[in-house]
């Protein structure tokens, strides 16, 4: 029996789901019962019946699933697998930041440790982030963080004008320029661009983007699950896509008859691919390792991230 078969049998006995994040590495996403992005793996978490949760992504990932699941253990396989995204921001940054704006609502993207989503109004994903701050009233101010490609696209699309950013950024989008994607596409004449609003070529792009073109060119902002739905519906049979590398083994997948390139090759997260095989098969067997939150910090998470999965 080879690792993998391993792994199906030991999940099925222990009564185990496993979860994996689009960024995953192949082998991992083969062996999940569910894949897919942020919101849609702490609706799974949220939902599911088993009772544990192994979760293949990075710890605040693991750790929304606990906060959403406090009657589930929650294992992830690696606990170094951290974010530098959620890393740009500490509590006492926020705190700091709420008690210049006494009156304003803080948003957080879903990439915050338990600790910051304790102290948040509304969590938010990539794929409802532009909703969530639509259901805040227009007079009420917003502290919108950790991101600020993903703030400054939000900001674009609702014409919020009093909404302050946090200067934080993921390192894998952010290092996607646009000079790789120009590139990219100059040398695919008839394919679509998708990308996501945390890449930092978000920010020169926006004005052509919000048309609906780039350099006349169909083109989608999207969150990762908004992307494996945009491009199996299309009618395009040529992508690129600007965002970590992982989602193209899925949506290559899930669509055989099409092309998809990474609008650059050096978009990989380091901290998703340290989830391998042995390390699910091992945390699997011995239960390690456990994300915990403390009580009385995921009771009060848990209302900014109930807001989240309330709203599409």
């Amino acid at each position: 029996m080879n690792l993998q078969e391993e792994i199906l049998e030991l999940k099925k006995e222990k009564d185990v789901v496993i979860l994996a994040h689009n960024y995953q590495i192949p082998q991992v996403q083969d062996i999940a019962d569910f894949v897919g992005d942020s919101l849609g793996l702490a609706r799974q978490a949220a939902k599911t019946s088993h009772k544990t949760i192994l979760f293949c992504g990075v710890h605040f990932m693991a750790e929304t699933a606990a906060i959403v699941s406090p009657e589930k253990k929650v294992l992830i396989p690696d606990l170094e697998a951290g974010c530098s995204l959620s890393d740009s921001i500490t509590v006492n940054d926020l705190k700091n930041w709420k008690k210049q704006h006494p009156d304003a609502i803080a948003v957080g993207y879903v990439n915050t440790t338990a600790e910051i989503k304790a102290e948040l109004d509304y969590c938010c994903t990539s794929s409802n982030a532009v909703n969530v701050v639509k259901a805040i009233p227009e007079d009420k101010e917003i502290l919108f963080l950790p991101d600020m490609f993903l703030g400054s696209f939000v900001s674009k699309m609702t014409g919020r004008k009093n909404m302050y950013i946090w200067a934080g950024e993921c390192h894998v989008h952010a290092g996607i320029k646009p000079e790789d994607v120009t590139q990219k596409l100059d040398s695919m004449t008839n394919a679509e661009f998708v990308i996501h609003p945390e890449c930092s070529c978000t920010t020169p792009m926006l004005y052509d983007v919000a048309a609906g073109n780039y350099k006349g060119r169909q083109v989608q902002i999207l969150s990762t699950e908004g992307m494996m739905n945009h491009v199996s519906k299309s009618q395009s049979n040529q992508f690129v896509v600007a965002t970590e590398t992982g989602i193209l083994y899925r949506m290559r997948k899930q669509n055989p008859e099409k092309t998809f390139v990474a609008a650059s090759d050096k978009a990989e997260c380091q901290y998703m691919k340290m989830i391998t095989l042995q390390k699910v098969f091992d945390s699997l067997s011995e239960d390690k390792y456990e994300v915990k939150v403390p009580k009385q910090t995921a009771d009060k998470a848990r209302l900014a991230i109930e807001r989240m999965l309330a709203i599409s």
